[in-house]
């Protein structure tokens, strides 16, 4: 009897090892997320981790990006729910061991950002902390992956795609085509046409500005959470449909 029960022991951790290594070979980046440190990534403090020979001096540098990033997501809703761990890799290998791709960042799992060498900067940073905070507030509620990517854009005053604030309308691109509302269209549309996150972007900026600033995408927020549909709340011309 004892000896089965050791056998059954040891099948079965056995099998967890085998499923942490699963998933650690399928899913580096989640891996990575719930365990930097085993990725060779070490903690800079505030719940940013880069690798170990980041000078000190580049290392403060990381930090003062992220704190600046989140205080442009606080600016814009008022504070933050949420506070992802960011995973900064200063080197290409670095950030292909974590599972990163071609992209300069993306966020992992709505619980984490990754940041490549090219997305060392604030502008990337808070675009990505921009789509973390939004799932934060979305409880059951969802947007179409264009408005995903437009309000980052917005929040994180991108001038590759927005003319700069204060300007009477930071539209670059106007669009009136349907844009990709699931994440792996906007991905596949994305790699083709470098059109797109500006249009997104034209496309919330102005319907921010027309109803009301930040707040329009707060009620929006409620308003989903309480069950409308997004279509409903932004309206086919882009104003906020109100409640009768």
């Amino acid at each position: 009897m004892r000896r089965r029960r050791r056998w059954a022991l040891g099948g079965a951790a056995a099998l967890v090892v085998a499923a942490v290594l699963g998933v650690a070979v399928a899913f580096p980046s989640v891996a990575a997320v719930a365990c930097p440190g085993c990725y060779g990534l070490e903690d800079l403090g505030d719940g940013v981790y880069a690798e170990p020979e980041t000078p000190a001096v580049r290392g403060e540098r990381l930090l003062g990006v992220v704190r600046e990033a989140e205080r442009r997501v606080a600016d814009f809703y008022g504070g933050r729910r949420s506070s992802p761990r960011v995973l900064a890799c200063v080197t290409d290998g670095c950030y292909r061991r974590i599972g990163g791709g071609g992209e300069r960042g993306v966020a992992v799992l709505n619980r984490a950002v990754m940041l490549s060498p090219r997305g060392l900067d604030v502008v990337i940073a808070s675009h990505e902390l921009s789509h973390v905070e939004l799932r934060a507030r979305l409880d059951g509620g969802d947007v179409p992956q264009w408005f995903n990517e437009g309000l980052a854009v917005l929040i994180s005053g991108d001038a590759r795609y927005l003319a700069p604030a204060g300007s009477p309308d930071r539209c670059l691109v106007a669009s009136d085509k349907a844009l990709p509302a699931e994440l792996g269209r906007w991905r596949e549309a994305a790699g083709g046409d470098g059109n797109l996150y500006a249009e997104a972007a034209c496309r919330v900026s102005r319907w921010v500005t027309a109803n009301g600033g930040s707040r329009a995408v707060l009620s929006l927020i409620d308003r989903l959470n309480a069950g409308e549909e997004f279509d409903t709340v932004f309206g086919p011309d882009g104003h906020v449909v109100h409640r009768p």
